[in-house]
């Protein structure tokens, strides 16, 4: 008779190629997701990469004291930077003179001309020294809010452009001392002096605390489209949306109207709020408005399956 006949039992070559391999055959090692979908194990770096990409992607909730502080904090740390710059006052006119100049070869030196004009007519210069003075805050801060309330998904890429905008504008601070307008001696209307109103850090009493030649970008631009831009994209009434456009167009007219800025401090401010947008794209690998409304609404984190992902099929 012969050798007798050797059974092998289902799965045993299976097996006997794992026993040599040293892999255990009874170890799955894919993780079952929703759908039947399942995901190819990582290892830890491999899995915190992915976890970060997630973050970013969808960001989490923000928290209330975590962000008040750093809005505190942060804000203290531009005034203690934007004030400790050096009052070049030489360099800072010499640079003011120079705009001015470039300003009239391009065409566009009609700031004195709508400085006494606006100037003339009382009741609209004075309540245009106010609104300088006290929405560039009240404004931002608004927006903030209603960002953090009803777009908590959106909110911490939306505070980053506004971050980095306002950390490059310190950068043109020190960098390039420029005196406003109003302390030209090129016959402008320091319209707070003139008009004795309060609660302007740019004339009067407000000038010894704050510094005069930061005037190279404007933040009054920048964060004002800034709020603009967010109230446009985001709110829901038309209306709401065409006084977001309208805001940054009126601030650029009360900086100019009030002697405070040139036009091209606003390109300035423009520049800056484009390399806050370009950085919190380049973090959240996506555009701010495009991130999901609540990141905790399942409706808007609909699950697709990455490409690392494979769907299980049974034999």
């Amino acid at each position: 008779m012969g050798e007798p006949t050797e059974i092998h039992a289902p799965g045993a070559d299976r097996a006997e190629r794992s026993a040599r391999d040293g892999s255990d055959p009874g170890t799955d090692h894919t993780a079952h997701k929703p759908g039947g979908a399942t995901r190819v194990a990582q290892p830890p770096a491999a899995g915190l990469r992915a976890r970060l990409r997630e973050q970013r992607r969808i960001p989490r909730r923000p928290h209330l004291l975590f962000e008040l502080a750093l809005i505190g904090i942060s804000y203290w740390l531009y005034s203690l930077v934007r004030n400790a710059v050096p009052e070049q006052a030489a360099i800072a006119h010499k640079h003011a003179n120079w705009i001015w100049g470039l300003e009239h070869t391009l065409g566009i030196a009609v700031e004195r001309s709508i400085n006494h004009a606006v100037n003339s007519v009382t009741w609209l210069i004075v309540g245009m020294n106010y609104y300088y003075a006290t929405l560039h805050f009240i404004v931002t801060i608004g927006v903030l809010v209603w960002l953090y309330r009803s777009h908590p998904g959106r909110y911490a890429a939306a505070r980053t452009v506004l971050f980095v905008t306002t950390g490059i504008a310190l950068l043109g601070f020190y960098f390039f001392p420029l005196a406003p307008p109003r302390l030209m001696d090129a016959g402008f209307v320091d319209t707070v002096t003139v008009h004795q109103t309060w609660g302007s850090m740019a004339s009067g009493a407000g000038a010894h605390v704050s510094n005069q030649f930061a005037a190279m970008p404007s933040m009054h631009i920048g964060w004002s489209m800034w709020c603009g831009l967010t109230i446009f994209f985001l709110a829901r009434r038309t209306w709401v949306r065409v006084l977001g456009l309208a805001y940054p167009l009126v601030t650029l007219s009360v900086i100019i109207s009030t002697a405070n800025h040139f036009w091209l401090d606003a390109v300035g401010g423009e520049i800056c709020l484009i390399i806050g947008f370009v950085a919190a794209r380049f973090i959240y690998h996506n555009w701010v408005y495009r991130l999901p409304r609540d990141p905790d609404d399942p409706a808007e984190n609909a699950l697709t399956v990455p490409v690392s992902w494979e769907t299980k099929v049974s034999a």
